[in-house]
């Protein structure tokens, strides 16, 4: 059930396409709230709030450098949804062969 949760908390924080753009932007480095919000049109309160979000679903961690919180990413629980989305990997390889099997089956009658 904790597996659950966790992965019920990673994929909401990455539901939104604002977060899933503040992620990226992390990738690059340590940005603080102000440097996050510079290409959103968007107050630093509701960057802070987003960064809650990612916080809450362990992806974003916040350091302290003097009066400045920085946050950075922290993509380990990503491993998590990798893995469970990864778990479809079969489903959609043999829907392609069976399609890839359907087309060749056409092709050849056409042919005929």
């Amino acid at each position: 059930m904790q597996q659950a949760d966790e992965l019920s908390r990673i994929f909401a924080a990455l539901a939104d396409p604002t977060r899933r753009a503040l992620l990226a932007r992390l990738a690059e480095g340590s940005f603080t709230v102000g440097e996050l919000a510079e290409p959103f049109e968007m107050t630093f309160a509701a960057v802070s709030k987003h960064l809650r979000v990612l916080e809450s679903a362990g992806l974003v961690s916040r350091g302290r450098e003097g009066q400045y919180r920085p946050a950075s990413l922290d993509a380990r629980p990503l491993r998590a949804a990798a893995a469970w989305i990864g778990g479809y990997q079969q489903f959609w390889a043999d829907s392609f062969d069976a399609l890839d099997d359907h087309l060749t089956t056409l092709a050849n009658k056409e042919k005929q």
